[in-house]
């Protein structure tokens, strides 16, 4: 059951900037990633999912509802992280998010303050002094601690460091057990692979293609033959960690990702 469709949207700004006939679906409890180079499109998609902007062409619905005439009705069982949060800066972490809360009309503060302790976040801190990371993890918080059923997520991990982009995957990876429907989008396909099941790639406000992330992290992948002096260096090396395809004397095929002088560094 598709939760999230869009039908030939298209938003034309003019010098082939915008949308272009986008069409795809998000079924119930998955996670799919968008992925593109800055100014594809992503960003604009959302805003319409949002109900945001008005389509010069095509629908957008969420759970069968239309984005744009009913986008208030949406919003409520939403959780969204935009690309660029706007903030009451003079507010500390803690009181932006009941603040929030308690226009969401929020009865349970529990999830909240289980995913600022998992985050790390310190709440006292004024949102006008907190770093790009922290302020990050506000709106991360922000997105899901009503426990929606539908999140839409721009560039989610944006300023977070390593450890921190560990512990979105694996918030992401709880969400998805429970039957959560997400859309995420980036730029960066390390950042999608842990966590989605389907990938759309975008470019220049058109869809390139849809693929499984299994499919795309194969379709990286390129063999290579390496041609050893001997059949016993040959059998040597095949015992080493690396994903050999096939030995035939002194030959050793090897499936590589990226480039092959990466690979023998």
């Amino acid at each position: 059951m598709s939760v999230i469709k869009i039908q030939h949207l298209t938003k034309d700004y003019g010098n082939h900037k915008g949308l272009f006939d986008l069409s795809f679906e998000v079924s119930k409890g998955e996670v799919f990633g968008y992925l593109g180079p800055n100014g594809a499109g992503k960003t604009t998609t959302i805003r319409h999912l949002l109900g945001f902007l008005s389509p010069d062409n095509g629908t957008c619905e969420i759970n069968g509802l239309n984005c744009r005439t009913q986008a208030a009705t949406i919003q409520k069982e939403l959780g969204y992280l935009p690309g660029e949060i706007a903030f009451f800066d003079d507010m500390t972490g803690m009181q932006f998010l009941k603040f929030m809360a308690q226009m969401r009309g929020m009865k349970d503060f529990s999830k909240a303050q289980r995913l600022i302790e998992q985050f790390e976040l310190d709440t006292k801190v004024r949102i006008k002094k907190m770093s790009k990371g922290m302020k990050q993890k506000v709106g991360i918080i922000c997105a899901f601690m009503h426990d929606p059923q539908v999140l839409i997520l721009d560039e989610p991990t944006s300023g977070l460091d390593p450890l921190m982009q560990n512990k979105f995957v694996e918030l992401i990876l709880e969400e998805k057990q429970r039957g959560k429907t997400i859309i995420m989008s980036s730029h960066s396909f390390e950042e999608v692979e842990r966590t989605c099941d389907r990938v759309g790639i975008i470019k220049s406000g058109e869809l390139v293609t849809i693929e499984s992330v299994s499919t795309l992290k194969a379709s990286q992948r390129k063999v290579y033959v390496l041609t050893f002096e001997s059949e016993a260096a040959a059998s040597q090396f095949a015992n080493e960690p690396v994903e050999v395809v096939s030995v035939k004397q002194n030959e050793v095929h090897v499936s590589v990702n990226g480039s092959l002088p990466e690979f023998l560094k």
